[in-house]
C-alpha cells in the first residue's frame, strides 16, 4: 500500500470523525452533558489532528490543536458549554470540515474566518470561561500517596520489588515551575498497537525534573500471568515547563489506550510529597534514544533487570498457558466473546465494485426471468423438475438481489447532519435564531438516493430559513418563541422513504404567491385555484417572491430545481401550509434506483410498467360508474366520490382517440399533490420486480417515461412516470413539461 492509498484512508476516516464530531456537538447543544459525549467530541478532533500531523497538513493541525485545547477545557470542567460557547464550537466544526476538504482537494479556506475562530477558541480556553467548580485547596489537606509496599510473595517464589526513579541529573530546575501529579496506567491495547511505556516516560522526562514510582502490585502469580497483559502503572511527580498541555502531548497517541490522570499540585501538596520515603536511583531515560551515550552502569543494570524480568515472566507464562486446562464455561465465554467481536467487523469496499456487483445481479435477474419464461412456454403443465428448479432459482436470485441492495443501503444521517450547517450559516446571514431538529437519521436508503438528496434538501432548508421562519421581532409580536424550529424527519412507508421538512414559520402567503404568478403570467388573473394549487405555484420555473436578489434567494432558482431533482429520483413532493403556523414539505422517494416492484400493463399494444408504490387499487369499470362532462373529460365513481379518468394511451399519443373505459382496467394512483387519478390501461399482465435501466443515459429523455427495463421474454418495457402523466391530464401537455424542464 503506497502513501496515497494511506492518505485516502485517512480522509475517509476524517469523514467518519467529522460526523461523530457534528453529532456530539449537536447533543451538547441540546443540553447533553454526558462525559462520554464530550469525550467522543474530543477524540474526533484529536484523531483528525494526529493523522493530519503524520501527513504534514500544518493548517489542519494548527486549527485542530486550538480546537482540541478548548474542548479539553470543557472535558475537564473548566469551561461550561453554554449557548455562546456551543455556537463557537459548531462554527469551529464547520471550519475543521472545510480544512479537511481543502487538504484533500487542494483548495483553500477563508483565512479571516479561521483566524477569527482561533482567537475566539483561545479566548475561551485562556480566560473567558467560568472558574472550575472545585473546593479551595486549604479546605482539606491533600492526601499523600501511600508508600509503595512489596507485594506478598506467591507460591511461585517470585517476589516483585518496588523501585523508584528520581534525580535525573539535569540542570537545576526553576523552583517557580508548577508541579503535576501524573498517574499513568497502560492497558493491553497500548502494547498491541506498538507503543512502549518506557519510551513515553523518556519523552516525559524531557519536560522537567521528574520522580517516578512504579507500582507492580497488580502483577499476578506466574501461572495466571497473561503475556499480552499490562500490569504495571506509574505515579509521577513532574515540574513541567510546558504545563499540562505539554504533558498531554507526550501521551497524545496513546491517551485512549491507557488510564491517564493529570492534576496540578499546589505548593502545600508538593511540600508533603517531599517528606515521603522514596528510594532515589539515578536514571537517565534519554539513554533509550538510539545512538545516545551509554547510561550510568547502575541505572542500565536496573533497567535491564526490570525489562529482563518482565520478558522472562511473559515468556514463561506464554509457555505455561497451553498446559493450563480451561473450564467449559470459560471456553464458552471465550467463544462468545470472539463471536461478538467478529460480528462488529467491517471492511471498506470501493463503491464502483459494489455498483458492478449490483449490475451483474441485475443481469442475473433478467436472465433468470427469460429462462423462466422459456420454460413456462414449453411446459404447459408447469410440473416438470426443471420448472420447480427454476422456482427455487427465482427465490435464491431474489435473496441475492436483496442482500446486494442491502450493501448499498446507508442511513440518511450524514445528509441530515450536513443540513445543520446550512441552517447555522443561513440563519447567521439573515439574523435569525433557528434550531434544527432531526428524527429518523438511521433510516436506511440506497446510497445513490442519498447522494442525490443533498441538493434538493439544501434548497428547501435555505428556503425555510429565508422565507419560512420570521425574524425574532415578528415572531415575538405574533406570540411565538423568538427562536424558530425546523424539523427534518425520515421514515419508511409502503416500500418508500418519506422525508418531511416542517417549519413553524408564517406559512405560505397565498395572496402574494397568487399575485406574483399573475404578474409573471403563470396563471390568468381570473383563474380559480385551490389552496393546494396555489401552494404548488412556488415550484414553477423562475418563480420567487423575494423582493431583493441576495446570496440566498431572489434569483428565481430554487424550488423548481427541488421538484425536478425529486422527480429525477422517481419521487414526488407535496406541500401543506397553515397561515401563521408554518409549512410542511413532504418528499416520497424510492428506496433504491436499481430495482422496482411494478405492475406490467398493456396500453395500445405497448407494454408498460407502472410503479407499484403509486397504485392504490385496481378497478374493473362498469358503465353506470362512468360519467362524462365537457368535451373530453370523464369521471369514475368510486365509493360515493368522483375521480378523473386518465387515458394513458391518449396522453402518450399511442392512439388518436380515447378508448372505452369499460373495455379496460383502471389503476387508482396517487399524484404528487395528494389527489387521486384513475389511469386507464387495456390489460394487466402481472406483477413483478424489474431492473431499472436509465433511458436518458442510453437513449434520450422521453416525456411521461421515467426509465426502462427488460422483461423475461427479452422485450424492452417502458416504466411510466405517473406524476408526469397526471400533470398532463390536468391540462399541461407532456411537451410543455419537457420544455419547462429544459428551460429551467
Amino acid at each position: 500500500m503506497d502513501m496515497n492509498e494511506i492518505k485516502e484512508i485517512f480522509f475517509q476516516e476524517c469523514e467518519e470523525q467529522l460526523a461523530e464530531l457534528e453529532s456530539g456537538l449537536l447533543k451538547m447543544n441540546d443540553g447533553d452533558r454526558d462525559p462520554e459525549t464530550v469525550n467522543a467530541v474530543f477524540r474526533a478532533v484529536h484523531s483528525i489532528k494526529g493523522g493530519a500531523g503524520a501527513f504534514g497538513l500544518d493548517d489542519l493541525v494548527a486549527f485542530a490543536h486550538v480546537f482540541e485545547t478548548t474542548l479539553d477545557c470543557v472535558r475537564s470542567n473548566k469551561l461550561e458549554p453554554g449557548p455562546e460557547v456551543m455556537k463557537v464550537m459548531l462554527k469551529s466544526a464547520d471550519v475543521l470540515a472545510d480544512l479537511v476538504t481543502a487538504s484533500r482537494d487542494g483548495g483553500s479556506v477563508d483565512e479571516s474566518r479561521s483566524s477569527g475562530l482561533v482567537k475566539e477558541l483561545e479566548a475561551l480556553a485562556n480566560g473567558d470561561m467560568p472558574a472550575p467548580s472545585a473546593a479551595p485547596v486549604a479546605a482539606a489537606k491533600p492526601a499523600a500517596p501511600a508508600p509503595v509496599a512489596a507485594a506478598p510473595s506467591d507460591d511461585s517464589g517470585f517476589q516483585p520489588i518496588p523501585f523508584t526513579f528520581d534525580d535525573f541529573g539535569g540542570e537545576e530546575q526553576d523552583e517557580s515551575l508548577s508541579t503535576f501529579d501524573v498517574t499513568f496506567k497502560p492497558r493491553r491495547e497500548l502494547y498491541s498497537k506498538g507503543n512502549e511505556a518506557a519510551l513515553l516516560l523518556r519523552d516525559l522526562s524531557r519536560l522537567g525534573e521528574m520522580s517516578i514510582n512504579c507500582n507492580m502490585e497488580d502483577l499476578p502469580p506466574l501461572d495466571d500471568l497473561d503475556p499480552e497483559g499490562a500490569y504495571f502503572d506509574w505515579t509521577i511527580q513532574i515540574k513541567a515547563e510546558k504545563g499540562e498541555e505539554g504533558i498531554r502531548q507526550v501521551f497524545e497517541f496513546a491517551e485512549w489506550d491507557c488510564d491517564l490522570d493529570i492534576k496540578l499540585r499546589e505548593p502545600e501538596a508538593a511540600a508533603v510529597t517531599e517528606e515521603l520515603p522514596m528510594v532515589p536511583v539515578p536514571f537517565d531515560l534519554s539513554a533509550l534514544d538510539d545512538g545516545s551515550d551509554a547510561p550510568d552502569q547502575t541505572v542500565a543494570a536496573a533497567v535491564e533487570a526490570a525489562d529482563t524480568a518482565t520478558s522472562v515472566l511473559k515468556a514463561a507464562a506464554s509457555a505455561a498457558k497451553p498446559e493450563k486446562k480451561e473450564t467449559p464455561a470459560a471456553a464458552a465465554a471465550a467463544a462468545a466473546a470472539q463471536a461478538n467481536n467478529a460480528a462488529g467487523q467491517t471492511i471498506r469496499v470501493d463503491l464502483d465494485r459494489v455498483d458492478r456487483l449490483i449490475n451483474l445481479v441485475g443481469e442475473l435477474v433478467i436472465n433468470q426471468a427469460m429462462l423462466s419464461q422459456s420454460v413456462i412456454e414449453n411446459d404447459a403443465t408447469g410440473t416438470s423438475a426443471v420448472n420447480m428448479g427454476l422456482e427455487e432459482l427465482q427465490q435464491l436470485t431474489r435473496e441475492i438481489q436483496d442482500s446486494v441492495m442491502a450493501i448499498r443501503a446507508q442511513p440518511v444521517k450524514p445528509v441530515f447532519q450536513r443540513m445543520s450547517r446550512i441552517v447555522r450559516e443561513v440563519a447567521d446571514m439573515v439574523g435569525k435564531s433557528i434550531r434544527l431538529v432531526t428524527e429518523g437519521e438511521n433510516t436506511e436508503v440506497d446510497k445513490t438516493v442519498i447522494d442525490k438528496l443533498a441538493e434538493p434538501l439544501t434548497h428547501m432548508i435555505r428556503n425555510a430559513v429565508d422565507h419560512g421562519i420570521e425574524s425574532p421581532e415578528k415572531r415575538a409580536a405574533a406570540g411565538k418563541e423568538p427562536e424558530g424550529t425546523i424539523k427534518l424527519t425520515a421514515k419508511h412507508r409502503s416500500g418508500r422513504i418519506v422525508i418531511e421538512l416542517v417549519d413553524d414559520g408564517a406559512g405560505i402567503n397565498r395572496e402574494r404567491v397568487r399575485q406574483k404568478a399573475i404578474d409573471n403570467e403563470l396563471i390568468a388573473a381570473d383563474a380559480n385555484l385551490t389552496d393546494e394549487e396555489i401552494d404548488n405555484l412556488i415550484f414553477a420555473p423562475g418563480f420567487s417572491t423575494a423582493d431583493k436578489i441576495s446570496d440566498i434567494s431572489g434569483r428565481g432558482v430554487g424550488m423548481d430545481v427541488v421538484k425536478r431533482s425529486i422527480q429525477a429520483l422517481g419521487g414526488r413532493i407535496s406541500i401543506t401550509s397553515r397561515p401563521g403556523q408554518g409549512s410542511t414539505f413532504t418528499m416520497s422517494l424510492p428506496l433504491t434506483l436499481a430495482v422496482l416492484d411494478g405492475m406490467v400493463v398493456t396500453v395500445a399494444g405497448q407494454t408498460l410498467v407502472v410503479p407499484l408504490t403509486a397504485i392504490v387499487e385496481t378497478l374493473q369499470p362498469e358503465a353506470q360508474h362512468i360519467h362524462s362532462f365537457g368535451a373530453n373529460q370523464r369521471l369514475i365513481s368510486i365509493r360515493n366520490s368522483f375521480c378523473p379518468l386518465v387515458d394513458v394511451g391518449r396522453i402518450l399519443n399511442f392512439r388518436g382517440t380515447q378508448a372505452n373505459p369499460i373495455d379496460g382496467v383502471a389503476l387508482l394512483v396517487e399524484s404528487e399533490g395528494g389527489g387521486q387519478r384513475a389511469l386507464m390501461v387495456d390489460a394487466i399482465q402481472g406483477q413483478r420486480q424489474v431492473v431499472i435501466k436509465s433511458l436518458e443515459a442510453n437513449y434520450t429523455h422521453v416525456p411521461g417515461i421515467a426509465a426502462a427495463t427488460i422483461l423475461g421474454d427479452g422485450r424492452v418495457a417502458l416504466i411510466l412516470d405517473v406524476d408526469a402523466v397526471v400533470a398532463a391530464s390536468r391540462g399541461q401537455s407532456l411537451k410543455q413539461e419537457m420544455s419547462l424542464a429544459v428551460a429551467g
